[in-house]
């Protein structure tokens, strides 16, 4: 190869797409929890068709990765979300669509078309598989076949990747931004969907800037918006500069607001420049808010608004505290652990409420980039443990599965993907969520790899 072409890392490696769709019967090792009984379902980006230089992996199709667990066994499928833009893209064969939809990347043929890709998150409400992705509504899928079958109507527009389901009333609680016709407006969406699936409003508000608002915070009776200086900008983008680029001159802003109150009432706190793809949880406190996030001091994966390349930067657990009661609208933060990580996960039974137990994957400094370790953190103690695997196997977002209805928090297990590096394949693995650090207590081979992806979700049997 000539050494002046540039290889593309989101093509590469176990970042490189899996094409085919199958059906297999896993291999298992170790003590399967008998009781352990649903499917472990996780989303992430793979192209169908081969990319030029500026893919970005947030914008591959989405392909949907189930683990059906039943009996002390595990079955795998594997099925691409069919989009509008999966259809119109399998119909002519090749790619047609840029970059986050970008105008002058993309064929003629299809500007002004769908390009959604429902690639980043799988949730399960109200009877629905949902395929979510920030820039689009809802997708729903079929949750035994993983038959795709269509985007969910009434909410109109796009909708977060990250809701939030309130373990107390049902309800998702979700929001949008860059809402509207043309792309990175100001304007953002609040919403609310019941238990049964009703949509029961939709608001929308101005932001102080266009951001990449990937995910935001909501406790029993508050929301927060996360505007922060990943900024999207369509006169960038057309000059040939990036859609999403880092401008820590803009600052950084959390918009509150009661949950049941119009959006005229937010209050916008401020601090620092600095960006948090995952939250891990929020509660309050009197008149406090505590939110618990993945703080990177830098945007990572992303370039500065000049095009030049951004930094490699590491998320760490930091505590921001609001004081609604106070004068002042800023915003307290305190670090909590010093161990880089992300993808966070609590007991989603305690989603918005007060909570001990956290889990993320995490970076020990022992393989050159990606993760290699499961943490286990006790805000309670402050305690943290680790799983360490090999270097050179990458383990992925893992998610807490409940020992069993109303058993206490944290009693359960920890189920997700690794990927063996050095055998270019991976595994599901199941560990003890209050024994992490003993390693898996059970192991579903797979007989090749899963690409690495990003979040997915349990569905109870």
């Amino acid at each position: 190869m000539d050494g002046s072409q540039r290889i593309n890392p989101f093509l590469a490696g176990n970042y490189a797409p899996v094409r085919d769709e199958v059906d297999v019967e896993m291999t298992v090792t170790g003590d399967m929890p008998k009781d352990l009984a649903g499917a472990f379902y996780r989303n992430g980006a793979n192209p169908q068709f081969d990319q030029d230089d500026d893919y970005h992996w947030f914008s591959g199709d989405g392909m949907i990765h189930g683990f059906f667990v039943e009996n002390g066994k595990v079955r795998y499928r594997n099925r691409y979300v069919r989009t509008p833009k999966w259809g119109a893209e399998h119909a002519a064969g090749r790619k047609l669509f840029g970059t986050f939809g970008n105008p002058m990347t993309t064929d003629p043929s299809v500007l002004g078309t769908d390009s959604g890709v429902a690639n980043t998150n799988i949730v399960w409400h109200a009877g629905k598989l949902l395929a979510l992705e920030e820039g689009h509504m809802p997708f729903e899928m079929d949750p035994l076949t993983l038959e795709s079958k269509g985007y969910v109507a009434p909410y109109k527009d796009r909708v977060t990747a990250h809701p939030k389901l309130d373990p107390e009333t049902g309800e998702m609680v979700w929001f949008g931004y860059s809402v509207g016709q043309m792309p990175f407006t100001n304007t953002c969406s609040y919403g609310v969907t019941s238990a049964t699936g009703e949509v029961l409003r939709r608001d929308d508000f101005e932001a102080p800037y266009s951001s990449m608002v990937h995910d935001f915070l909501v406790t029993r009776n508050h929301v927060l918006f996360p505007i922060l200086p990943l900024t999207g900008s369509l006169p960038r983008a057309m000059s040939g500069l990036p859609p999403y680029a880092w401008e820590p001159e803009k600052g950084a802003f959390v918009g509150v607001m009661a949950r049941n109150a119009s959006v005229e009432t937010i209050r916008w706190f401020e601090t620092e420049a600095c960006y948090v793809f995952h939250p891990l949880n929020a509660y309050e406190e009197g008149n406090l808010i505590h939110a618990d996030v993945m703080e990177y001091p830098v945007a990572p994966l992303f370039p500065n608004a000049d095009g030049s390349r951004g930094h490699d930067t590491a998320a760490v657990l930091v505590r921001w505290t609001f004081d609604l009661a106070g004068d002042s609208n800023a915003i307290k933060r305190t670090q909590l652990d010093d161990l880089a990580g992300e993808f966070p996960r609590l007991d989603d039974r305690h989603a918005g409420l007060g909570y001990r137990h956290g889990w993320f994957p995490a970076s020990t400094g022992r393989s050159r980039g990606g993760f290699d370790a499961l943490a286990h953190v006790d805000l309670s103690t402050g305690k943290r443990v680790a799983y360490e695997f090999a270097v050179g196997d990458t383990p992925g977002e893992f998610v807490f599965v409940p020992r069993k209805a109303d058993a206490a928090e944290g009693d359960g297990w920890m189920v997700g993907v690794v990927y063996r590096g050095a055998e270019d394949r991976s595994e599901f693995l199941v560990f003890d969520a209050q024994n992490v650090e003993a390693g898996p207590i059970a192991t579903a081979r797979m007989p090749r790899r899963v690409p690495f992806g990003f979040h997915g979700n349990w569905r109870q049997a």
